[in-house]
């Protein structure tokens, strides 16, 4: 039996391996764009030279969709004039800056981090586990912070009950990465993704548009499935493998003196006040959308699809953010002045640095990409490949979610791998008659569930870090082996999830959000 089980384990270990392997391979995503767009630029060349062409499938479109060269003087001229369109013009920069301004007040203050504590400090016992894979999947709303504060406390947390704090970090590692795309409100990764989906539906739709709400509603419902899974991976599977804490392992002996400290009575203060600010806002919001008559309705179907509501939502996202962050700071003392709420958006926005120079290359090759057709090539082919092998319904998501996790493993950056995939995958699914909506949330569940243990993810060597000061001979093994588990059980529930909610009941997947799409 030991035997048997010895095998298993190495070869999980040759498998993890073979990937950290693989994914070193890599260049930065940075630089794996520069090398996408050097590829596409001589690939379009060869295309054209051969006159790779396939028959326009729109009704309203006659004619052959033929590849046209980069390196074509149309092409270079294109090239040098789009530069700077191309990036100012990408849909994720603005959104995904904006929303982040209010985020950074709100983090600067502190009033995130106290949210999160008091939420996790005043659980009963029984729901510590619960609690920190739930904080820790909302947590996401609010960027790193998960990574930075909630793991840590989570370990300290475990270790003050006698439980295993590897147990705990495993945990709220679980929630915050696994759990990546879902949430209860609207982040920083709803207006990131949907732009990216947008430039690629219009690859087929040019007017097609994807708002930050597209996916809300299943993402809602994810973040209690991916909770109540954590749990359980965590009580039935993680915390008995690793059986009882020794002290004695732990690399920090320091570490083990920590507390978790309880909210103060200025921070309650706060909490309340900038709850009562949310309050008020949300009922204003309400105010705007609820009636038949309200003001942030669509102007002529009088509805809340297409509504200038949800066309701004990520300005309702700062608000909601910012001005509860800056009450909580000035009834806690952490912001004094108008210049505490610039200074917090200034390091919000220096934070942003490297998310900006991704996003220029990557612009460049979603525009380059479209511009040479290649996208409504592949697409048409990849459809009519589909349609001939049967693969038109649930199975083809399957496929698509356990395409998307692998690549994941390589190229963790959910908007880098999105920007990369979208303009193939999703005119592809279009093609085929899903709309871009139900694509991005199948492409989110791939995304998720394999963030955890792939060791190109950017916080794993964070993560890595603070488990190493309660077991000093942890290893990248010892931690993506203890994640698989999460990795493997996130992955079915949120692809029957995903099934049921599609497929069986045909609910849709976000506000005004479409499940099917037919080409015009």
């Amino acid at each position: 039996m030991s035997s048997t089980v010895s095998q298993k384990n190495s070869r999980i270990q040759h498998f993890l391996k073979g990937v950290e392997w693989l994914g070193n391979l890599l260049p930065h995503p940075v630089i794996l764009f520069m090398l996408m767009c050097a590829i596409l630029i001589v690939f379009s060349a060869i295309l054209h030279y051969f006159d790779v062409s396939v028959v326009d499938p729109r009704p309203n479109h006659s004619g052959d969709i033929v590849v046209k060269s980069l390196l074509s003087q149309e092409g270079i001229a294109y090239m040098v004039s789009s530069l700077v369109k191309n990036f100012t013009g990408f849909a994720p920069l603005g959104t995904v800056l904006v929303a982040m301004l209010g985020v950074s007040i709100a983090e600067s203050s502190g009033m995130i981090s106290a949210a999160l504590r008091g939420l996790v400090v005043g659980t009963p016992k029984k729901l510590v586990t619960f609690t920190i894979v739930f904080a820790a999947v909302i947590s996401n709303t609010a960027a790193e912070l998960g990574y930075v504060v909630l793991i840590p406390l989570a370990a300290m947390i475990f270790h003050a009950l006698g439980r295993h704090p590897l147990a705990g970090i495993a945990a709220a590692f679980a929630g915050v990465s696994g759990g990546y795309s879902a949430n209860l409100l609207l982040g920083t990764v709803d207006p990131l993704l949907s732009g990216i989906t947008q430039e690629a539906a219009r690859l087929i739709e040019p007017n097609y548009v994807v708002g930050p709400e597209a996916n809300w509603y299943f993402m809602f419902v994810s973040t209690f499935l991916v909770s109540i899974l954590g749990y359980l991976v965590t009580e039935k599977i993680v915390e008995p493998q690793l059986g009882k804490y020794n002290p004695q392992e732990a690399d920090d002996p320091t570490i083990l003196n920590n507390k978790v400290e309880k909210l103060t009575a200025n921070e309650k203060k706060g909490l309340m006040w900038a709850g009562i600010a949310m309050v008020i806002f949300s009922l204003l919001l309400a105010w705007t959308i609820v009636p038949e008559n309200g003001i942030l309705r669509h102007p002529k179907t009088g509805l809340v699809a297409g509504s200038p509501f949800l066309h701004g939502i990520v300005v309702f996202i700062f608000i909601f953010f910012a001005i509860p962050g800056y009450i909580y700071g000035r009834v806690t003392g952490s912001m004094n002045s108008s210049q505490d709420i610039v200074k917090s958006m200034s390091q919000g926005m220096a934070s942003m640095g490297m998310y900006i120079v991704l996003v220029f290359f990557a612009a460049q090759f979603v525009a380059f990409f479209k511009w040479t057709n290649l996208g409504s090539i592949v697409a048409v082919k990849g459809a009519n490949l589909l349609i001939e092998l049967g693969l038109t319904g649930p199975m083809l998501f399957v496929g698509f979610i356990l395409v998307c996790a692998f690549i994941n493993l390589m190229i963790s950056s959910a908007s880098a791998q999105w920007a990369l995939t979208a303009p193939i995958f999703v005119p592809m699914l279009m093609l085929v008659g899903y709309a871009p909506e139900v694509i991005q949330a199948a492409y989110r569940i791939g995304d998720s569930t394999t963030n955890i243990i792939t060791p190109m993810m950017s916080y794993f060597g964070l993560i890595m870090a603070v488990a190493v000061r309660y077991k000093k001979d942890t290893g990248v093994g010892t931690l993506m082996a203890m994640m698989i588990p999460y990795s493997f059980i996130f992955i079915i529930g949120w692809v029957t999830l995903f099934y049921l909610w599609v497929f069986v009941f045909g609910l849709p997947i976000g506000p005004g959000s479409l499940t099917y799409f037919s080409v015009n």
